[in-house]
């Protein structure tokens, strides 16, 4: 040991004869215990001593060196087994000593010094480097000095009882073990009792849940059956009422321009304005039940907004209240590519509210873009407001909201429904704000959508299906789409109008798209009309006119050709 070591030498055992091999034991137990390692790890370096000791006691040099390595924070009681194997314990059973102290110590290192002698290091970890003061290491290396006797038979007595120990503990550890397998076993039968109870559960919820929506689809398909009655209704009836309306109209007309006497004219008058009221009904029911089909035509042409706008000024003035102006703020140059009829219609409608419901103050109509591709068209006025409760029934088909200027604002409450319906159609919305009292907003949005590049398209086509695909095709890109069921009729349509280009089938009974290509061709109103084929063909079946196979039908493919054919570069 140097000067500045950090091991600490406790004592030493001859291993002259077994009965050293005993003395060893005892020692190494003794320390082992005295520097506060348990029972067991006592007993695992005992044996493991025991088991080193006994392959070089009988030998010339047999001696153990106990020492204690207070390296900082990792103290190790250190016992050195040197000498020679004996004559007797040679060969396998030196390797099987030091085999069996390996797996009942930390760790066993073997070196061959060159005169012979083996030395066999065993290490086993202590607690703590702090408790090993150097007074607790005297006391340990006194106790350890003092003689004693090698008896076998005490050590045997020792090893009996250690050995029990051992046993009971295997034993308390074996009913331990036992008792938690019992509890494990318990806990999986419930599990297992738990799982199978939600998987009930779980699939008696899926039950109910497929049962939900099989009714929820049920009354989904009632629901849309009644309301397509309802439209087949409503169209029907309007169509009907059209009739007899416009002959009460007819009569009211002639009647007026008869002889009659003051109160004979203030009647026909009430009947002609009660017949304008009743076919003004009926043609708001018309026009519901055509936007709820969604059979609502859009024909998308530029509108000017500004110039849309004053018209409908100049026929709304007349309607309003006296005292209550009109103010319309329009940006310049506000230009749309949607319908400007139902566009028209949806504003008036707006407007004409505004002026029933607005005794007093203003109506404002103001345009702005709110967004890159977007313009709002707020019509905002200081009349009676809505009820908060009643914000979206209005929109709802004949409600109309109780309020005090009823009497003197006569409605259906169809036009709010259809306003809203006619603004999706276009591809915006209607949205309404109001407070009571103080009036309300309500503000279309419609999307600022770019001119069409193409003009008038005559799709021709025997398939009602393939017609309806193409027109889909072309809904942002055409300013207006007709259709022709075969060649015959789509002669037909050019001789009424006119058309920027044609797409047709090849493939139609009576006038085919070839028969129908040679008759355009040769008529001179039409020789240098745009045509292109489209069949389910693969091939071309003219050279020379552009062709599109159905099978690859796209919007912007399609678009691209009926540019090429116009002359425009796609």
């Amino acid at each position: 040991m140097t000067p500045g070591s950090a091991v600490r030498r406790l004592g030493a055992v001859d291993l002259l004869t077994d009965g050293d091999v005993v003395l060893l034991r005892q020692v190494g137990r003794e320390a082992a215990g005295l520097l506060g390692l348990d029972g067991q790890d006592q007993v695992r370096l005992a044996t493991a001593l025991s088991e080193v000791g006994r392959e070089v006691a009988g030998g010339a040099d047999g001696r153990a060196v106990l020492e204690v390595d207070v390296a900082a924070g990792a103290p190790e009681l250190v016992v050195r087994v040197l000498g020679r194997p004996a004559p007797a314990g040679g060969g396998r059973a030196d390797v099987a000593g030091v085999a069996a102290a390996q797996r009942l110590v930390d760790r066993v290192d073997v070196v061959t010094e060159p005169d012979g002698t083996r030395v066999v290091v065993l290490r086993k970890a202590l607690a703590d480097a702090r408790s090993l003061s150097p007074a607790r290491l005297d006391a340990v290396r006194a106790a350890l000095s003092r003689p004693r006797s090698a008896d076998a038979l005490d050590e045997l007595r020792v090893q009996n009882t250690e050995l029990v120990r051992a046993l009971e503990a295997l034993a308390a550890r074996e009913q331990d073990l036992v008792r938690a397998n019992e509890e494990l076993e318990e806990t999986n039968r419930g599990v297992l009792a738990m799982y199978t109870q939600l998987s009930d559960e779980l699939e008696e919820t899926n039950s109910g849940v497929v049962a939900l929506y099989a009714e929820l689809d049920e009354r989904g398909r009632q629901l849309a059956a009644a309301n397509d009655a309802k439209t087949r209704f409503l169209r029907s009836v309007s169509h009907e009422l059209r009739a007899p309306v416009n002959s009460i109209l007819g009569l009211a007309s002639l009647l007026a321009e008869g002889v009659l006497d003051a109160d004979q004219r203030i009647q026909v008058g009430y009947l002609d304005s009660s017949a304008r009221a009743l076919l003004g009904m009926v043609n708001e029911l018309l026009d519901l039940a055509r936007a709820e089909s969604g059979r609502q035509h859009v024909r998308r042409v530029r509108v000017d907004l500004g110039a849309l706008l004053g018209d409908l000024e100049g026929t709304v003035r007349p309607l309003l209240r006296p005292g209550v102006a009109l103010r319309v703020d329009v940006p310049a140059g506000v230009d749309l590519h949607t319908d400007a009829e139902l566009l028209g219609r949806v504003l008036r409608n707006l407007l004409t509210n505004a002026a029933k419901f607005t005794d007093a103050g203003t109506v404002d109509v103001r345009v702005t873009v709110p967004e890159q591709g977007v313009v709002a068209v707020a019509v905002r006025d200081t009349g009676l407001g809505i009820p908060s409760e009643h914000l979206d029934t209005v929109f709802e088909e004949f409600f109309q909201v109780p309020n005090r200027l009823q009497p003197s604002a006569k409605g259906t409450g169809l036009g709010l429904p259809y306003a809203r319906r006619v603004a999706e159609a276009l591809g915006g919305s209607l949205r309404v704000e109001s407070v009571l009292g103080e009036g309300s907003t309500f503000t279309l949005t419609l999307e600022r959508t770019a001119p069409p590049s193409l003009g008038r398209v005559l799709v021709v086509d025997d398939d009602d299906a393939a017609r309806a695909v193409v027109r889909g095709l072309l809904a942002s890109s055409a300013a207006e789409v007709v259709e022709a069921r075969d060649g015959a009729e789509a002669l037909d349509v050019l001789a009424a109008g006119s058309a920027d280009v044609v797409l047709m089938d090849v493939r139609m009974p009576g006038v085919d798209g070839v028969a129908a290509l040679h008759a355009i061709r040769a008529d001179d109103r039409w020789s240098a009309l745009p045509v292109v084929l489209m069949s389910t063909l693969d091939e071309p079946p003219v050279t020379g006119v552009p062709f599109v196979a159905k099978t690859a039908l796209d919007a912007d493919g399609l678009t691209d050709v009926l540019r090429g054919a116009t002359g425009e570069a796609p």
